[in-house]
């Protein structure tokens, strides 16, 4: 399947207008072929960058002002014109990643939803957080003056796209989606490992601004070495806020980089976890073998390359701890690899699982066949014991692609230990029947402290997005264990509050005059009230 290359500039979008980049080029490669794909794609340098980050400090008070019907549409729009590309975005991001359609498809499907989702919470309205303590002059001893508090979006936004996601956590994903959804102007820097996927999607936004009429300066999506570029951007005194997924060693990078800034500004990141997988007996004891294939297809999905695939999977001691070792070998023996991302990627995690093998009282416990094209290792599972574990920080690094760890524990008190030595974690999974409860309750509030989500009798490679989830997780799951990337509660990560003392009603923001103009649910006097209730 080929896209049509004619349809691509290879340029950055810089507040809506296709710019060759002065610093350079780079090309996508089709991973099962490591042959390079067309166009070439030029390089922005920092004076092309601060014409980006310009033009979003002079949006920033349109965008953010506008009426919640206009935002929602906008993010409705970007939406539509996604689908509308059709197969040639599929296509095109199925040569630069070796990604399966079916994957994408559904990754794009994720996309589209997650910005419709938050088009629905810009409607309604419930990112403003407004709460009113209306004033009261005759309260003794002393009255009280009128105080109304709204949150407002901090400003642009710094995007990286990450290296597995090429559409979902990239050009128009989840931080993306959400900045753009609080107010925020983005700029996003594209994955040199799918920069074509990322210029069909930055045209579809690019499309949305010029079809609402709104400021171009909204969005601009660059191409640039991360090393100078990517520094830079965060850098750039405009910049207010990062949104990152991928390597812990990028993301503390970039932490490092804005911490040192005259002005520190938050950066999001998520980073690294290797997502413990738990058995207690009574779940083990009902069929071992099952358990050990629905384990290994959680660690071999998409070849591994999920940032919730998990790395580590606890199981008792015993005869039926035996049995699912003995299944995984054997399911592990039938496995096939799949290609990787990258030729990088690929090499990364043949370093890692050499060094792995290599440690004392690690096994080899099952591999799999290498895949028929390149960069498609052999799937990989590795057994050792709880000491091991507990003396040794390799055991805890995570190898990102199809390989695991299985931890044979003795009882629940040697179990509880391990958890409580755990990194952050983004997930963390409870294989588990009616008969295991008690020695779970034993574990919930370690795994509370360790992992942002806690999932029972599933498995993690898969993230719903929604109201209530969270992907997020203390370090170095991610920068900052307050917040998710997934789900509307996302919003709040580019928000901060802000309280209006006895200010006249004729000016006020809208979302706190008392007459409510937006219909908006408001906290008054710390009681929620209806949308439309005046104040």
């Amino acid at each position: 399947m080929s896209t049509d290359t004619q349809q691509l500039t290879g340029q950055s979008i810089l507040a809506g207008i296709p710019s060759h980049g002065n610093g350079g080029e780079v090309r996508g490669f089709n991973p099962a072929t490591n042959q390079p794909l067309e166009p070439a794609f030029s390089l922005i340098d920092k004076d092309q960058l601060a014409l980006a980050t310009a033009a979003a400090e002079d949006a920033f008070d349109s965008f953010r002002a506008l009426d919640p019907e206009t935002h929602a549409s906008f993010l409705e729009t970007i939406a539509a014109n996604i689908e509308a590309v059709g197969t040639e975005l599929v296509a095109r991001a199925m040569e630069e990643t070796g990604l399966p359609e079916a994957r994408l498809t559904g990754e794009r499907g994720r996309t589209v939803n997650q910005l419709r989702l938050f088009a629905t919470v810009v409607r309604q309205g419930d990112q403003h957080g407004v709460r009113i303590d209306p004033a009261l002059p005759d309260r003794a001893p002393m009255p009280r003056v009128d105080i109304r508090q709204r949150k407002i979006p901090l400003g642009p936004v710094a995007v990286f796209g990450a290296s597995n996601f090429p559409l979902a956590f990239s050009t128009a994903g989840g931080d993306t989606a959400s900045a753009l959804a609080a107010g925020c102007p983005v700029i996003f820097k594209a994955h040199n490992a799918h920069p074509g996927t990322s210029e069909i999607v930055g045209r579809a936004i690019t499309a949305a601004i010029t079809e609402l009429n709104l400021h171009p300066g909204i969005f601009s999506l660059i191409y640039g070495p991360g090393a100078s570029i990517g520094q830079a951007l965060v850098s750039d005194p405009r910049i207010k806020a990062v949104g990152f997924t991928g390597s812990r060693s990028g993301g503390t990078a970039l932490m490092a980089t804005a911490a040192a800034r005259p002005e520190p500004i938050p950066v999001y990141a998520e980073m690294s976890s290797i997502n413990p997988v738990i058995f207690f007996s009574g779940a083990l004891a009902q069929d071992a073998t099952a358990h050990a294939k629905a384990y290994l297809g959680s660690v071999v999905g998409s070849s591994g390359q999920l940032c919730t695939a998990p790395g580590l999977v606890f199981v008792p001691a015993g005869a039926a701890g035996d049995e699912f070792a003995a299944a995984l070998r054997t399911e592990t023996a039938n496995a096939a690899g799949q290609t990787m991302l990258t030729a990088g990627i690929y090499n990364s995690w043949v370093q890692g699982v050499q060094n792995l093998g290599s440690q004392p009282g690690v096994e080899l416990l099952g591999r799999g066949a290498e895949g028929s094209s390149e960069n498609a290792p052999a799937p990989s599972i590795f057994s050792t014991k709880v000491e091991q574990l507990l003396d040794n920080p390799v055991l805890h690094e995570e190898i990102f692609g199809a390989a695991s760890l299985v931890i044979r524990y003795a009882d629940a008190a040697e179990l509880a230990t391990a958890l409580s030595k755990l990194e952050g974690q983004l997930t963390a999974t409870l294989q588990l029947t009616e008969s295991d409860h008690e020695a779970v309750a034993a574990v919930l509030p370690i795994l509370e402290r360790k992992a942002g989500r806690i999932l029972v009798n599933g498995w993690p490679t898969g993230v719903e997005v929604g109201h209530a989830m969270v992907h997020g997780g203390p370090f170095p799951a991610t920068s900052d264990t307050r917040t998710t990337s997934v789900g509307t509660l996302a919003i709040e990560r580019f928000l901060r509050p802000v309280a209006y003392q006895n200010i006249p009603d004729a000016l006020l923001p809208a979302a706190l005059q008392r007459s409510n103009p937006w219909k908006l649910t408001r906290r008054i006097d710390g009681t929620l009230k209806n949308a439309g209730e005046t104040a």
